[in-house]
């Protein structure tokens, strides 16, 4: 599908499923290509299998946590395709192994529930155990709820599992790719990070649910954090050959909307395959970041239908302040699970 008929079927759908969009409006921001980086061939409508056509990525080890479904399955699925090991994690190790089973190539499957810092930090050295070293950390997983607050330890539910979980796995496997000298990290963002978010950005005093909950910029606030987090890790990586970027998959037809109230499900579900993204194409992203030669040693970008973007407009998606702010709470707020 052309990207002007995607775009005149996703506006006639929107009056009916904004909210799941991750917002709609007349001043949306600008995306302009960030010319500090190289820009591939690919765009919207690739796909995971085309942006990997002629790679070799045999020797090669890749880590797709929630590997069961979405986009974390067809990710996991094209890169075992062209040859790499797949660490496939699932929230149990039964849905975790059902996937990886169902895909052909080199697949070992784990359990990761992000909600509980324990099990990350049994994954992490699960990870560490096998004989490899980790080429591709793709931090995939992720909810969206649309229901009330819900605390895990104290904190916000969705930015435990969107963000703090992925902190904790990402800090206990970074000394081994460190030390290795090599790795691309790729952080599943969103839209919404700069869509939805609160206007302050993270609201440092809200994330125990101290003050008013709402559920969409519950989700905007984990994926500016994701964002955050991806810029802050890439300046502490600096020199070490290890890179970390952050994407956009595009609004992707999976079952993330799954939780949503039933109108807005429906309407996702009857008018979602017109106009959003399948999860070949979703996926299409993240994979090109984690494998493509084009990219070797880009760190701290952001990718948007394959190509590094800059975001105009009043956000605090690139704010350095608060991205170091924000590693710092989430080091007090995990600090028993980090090495």
């Amino acid at each position: 599908m052309d990207i002007r008929r995607r775009h005149l079927l996703g506006l006639a759908a929107a009056a009916s499923a904004a909210p799941l969009l991750g917002g709609c409006g007349d001043d949306e921001p600008v995306l302009k290509p960030d010319t500090r980086f190289p820009r591939g061939p690919f765009g919207a409508d690739s796909t995971a299998e085309e942006v990997t056509a002629g790679l070799d990525l045999s020797g090669r080890t890749a880590l797709v946590t929630g590997c069961n479904s979405g986009l974390g399955y067809e990710t996991m699925r094209v890169l075992a395709l062209r040859g790499a090991h797949v660490i496939g994690t699932g929230r149990t190790l039964e849905k975790a192994a059902a996937a990886c089973a169902s895909v052909s190539g080199h697949t070992t499957p784990l359990a990761l529930e992000l909600t509980d810092f324990s099990s990350v930090v049994a994954c992490a050295e699960a990870v560490e155990a096998l004989p490899a070293n980790l080429d591709m950390l793709i931090c995939n997983a992720g909810i969206n709820t649309f229901g009330e607050l819900e605390l895990v330890n104290g904190v916000e539910k969705i930015f435990v599992v969107n963000f703090l979980g992925h902190f904790v796995l990402v800090n206990r496997l970074l000394p081994a790719m460190e030390a290795a000298g090599t790795g691309r990290i790729v952080n599943v963002g969103s839209r919404s990070g700069y869509m939805q978010a609160p206007p302050q950005g993270i609201d440092f005093d809200n994330l125990r649910g101290e003050g008013a909950y709402d559920a969409g910029e519950a989700y905007g606030r984990s994926k500016l954090a994701n964002a955050l987090f991806s810029l802050a890790l890439a300046e502490r990586l600096q020199g070490t050959g290890v890179t970390s970027n952050v994407v956009h998959p595009g609004l992707v037809v999976t079952n993330i909307a799954r939780t949503a109230p039933v109108v807005l499900r429906e309407a996702f579900e009857r008018l979602g395959p017109l106009f959003a993204k399948s999860p070949a194409e979703g996926a299409a992203t993240q994979v090109y970041v984690a494998t493509s030669p084009l990219l070797n040693g880009v760190s701290g970008a952001y990718f948007v239908d394959c190509n590094p973007v800059i975001v105009s407009g009043d956000h605090h998606m690139y704010d350095r302040a608060q991205a170091a702010r924000l590693w710092s709470e989430a080091q007090a707020l995990t600090a028993d699970y980090l090495v």
